[in-house]
């Protein structure tokens, strides 16, 4: 008895053993796992602190490489490589827009644009199966025509573009929608002048043809600026006026857009933020001096500007307009129009407004 008794109690004494074995390899394994974790957090926090400090040390290069290399500003503001949407063939437009026939037009040596003309929405019917020739020979059918020039980002193929083909091209205008050099399928290379070559090399083309029509200058965003130019240019040059000129989302010059647009917001505190940046805009050869541009047009100008515009500020566009009215001798040629926040149509979508063909029409009809 005693000897199972005793068996008993060494059986006993075995379990006891083994339980506070177990309990000191669990107590062992938490504090393994409790030192695991701790040595965690500080190869967390340095890989946190590397990564704060290289996105430091970008911060801070970025103003000091585009001093240095100024032409790196021009992939900022052109933007021709973001070509949205993509995959669109511009071979077809009648995929997007009717009435609408895609061709291309060589603007000088070794550059060649791409251009999508909508005829008006009058004349839809005789347009369908219809070539390039009787495109051409629309033009001199005394509708308005317009040379749409667009913003720096994106297409003609563009869903607000589309639409403004489709509203303009309903109220009975010619349309010409090209994508300057180095956008969409057109080849060569983006510079502030080979726009103005574009678009005065396309002006030529379409008054060839368009005989007594109206030839507009349209320009959306950067197409502002581009717009002024060779209006200025074709009237300086040339001593001809275009018949009018409409601006949709202007801004004073490109390095006062720069300063205000949100994607410089995290620099325009930066120490040096005018001389690192913004001044190398003119090293880069980009001024887009709308402001000085107005200055010397005679033509009727047109302002079209959205309240909630987030891009270029209508202060911005309603200072364009008062340098504008300031020097014309004739005041009644240039008219500012705004459109209410409740709208909201932003930077993109006045051509989505019903009412644009109507006050382009009133406008025109007043000149």
């Amino acid at each position: 008895m005693r000897r199972r008794g005793g068996d008993r109690d060494g059986d006993s004494g075995d379990s006891g053993d083994s339980g506070d074995s177990g309990r000191a390899e669990g107590r062992a394994g938490a504090a393994r796992q409790q030192r695991g974790r701790r040595s965690w957090f500080p190869c967390l926090g340095t890989l946190l602190g590397t990564l704060l400090l290289g996105m430091l040390l970008i911060y801070i290069s970025v103003p000091f490489l585009i001093r240095l290399f100024p032409s790196m500003l021009t992939k900022f503001v052109y933007l021709n490589f973001l070509a949205f949407p993509f995959f669109a063939d511009f071979r077809r437009p009648e995929l997007l827009v009717n009435n609408t026939i895609s061709l291309h037009l060589t603007t000088e040596p070794g550059v060649t644009v791409g251009i999508w003309h909508t005829v008006p929405g009058s004349r839809a019917a005789e347009a369908r199966g219809q070539d390039r020739r009787w495109y051409e020979e629309a033009l001199a059918d005394a509708h308005p025509v317009i040379i749409y020039l667009h913003g720096n980002g994106g297409t003609r193929a563009a869903r607000h573009r589309v639409q403004f083909l489709k509203t303009m091209g309903a109220a009975d205008f010619h349309i010409l929608a090209l994508d300057y050099r180095g956008y969409g399928d057109s080849t060569g290379h983006p510079t502030e002048s080979g726009f103005t070559t574009d678009v005065l090399a396309l002006y030529d083309w379409a008054k060839a043809r368009s005989g007594n029509s109206s030839i507009l200058f349209w320009g959306h965003s950067l197409g502002t600026g581009i717009a002024t130019n060779a209006a200025r240019k074709l009237q300086e040059e040339r001593g001809v006026q275009v018949d009018a000129v409409v601006l949709e989302s202007p801004y004073t010059n490109i390095r006062e857009a720069a300063a205000h647009i949100p994607i410089t917001k995290i620099y325009r505190q930066f120490p040096g933020f005018g001389y690192l940046i913004l001044d190398s805009l003119a090293r880069a050869d980009m001024f887009f001096q709308s402001d000085e541009n107005v200055k010397v047009l005679a033509c009727p100008l047109l302002i079209l500007h959205a309240e909630d515009d987030g891009v270029v500020p209508p202060h911005l566009g309603r200072k364009l307009y008062e340098t504008a009215r300031s020097a014309y001798k004739d005041k009644n040629k240039v008219k500012f129009i705004t459109f209410p926040e409740k709208l909201g149509l932003g930077h993109d979508y006045i051509s989505f407004n019903p009412e644009l063909p109507a006050l382009v029409k009133d406008f025109l009809n007043m000149k």
